[in-house]
């Protein structure tokens, strides 16, 4: 049975994502990641399965289909 670690709700939906994730000093987006995803908060989490083929995966065991460039900002608040 499901239920989302933030918000402890008990109804999810499958779909695929799209995660951004840092592997040293560089970022890398993982597009089409099945997971479930709360229908209340919109959390996601992932299996056990597919976290350790997304961890393999941008840690060299695949090549990536496309680079792309990144804006980078550092928050500053305002007063």
């Amino acid at each position: 049975m499901y239920s989302c670690a933030v918000c402890l709700a008990d109804e999810s939906k499958e779909e695929l994502v799209e995660e951004v994730f840092r592997t040293d000093d560089k970022y890398v987006l993982v597009k089409n990641i099945p997971a479930q995803v709360c229908t209340r908060c919109g959390e996601e989490s992932f299996s056990a399965k597919t976290a350790e083929s997304i961890r393999l995966m941008v840690n060299g065991e695949a090549t990536p289909e496309a680079s792309i460039s990144l804006d980078v900002f550092t928050f500053a608040p305002t007063n």
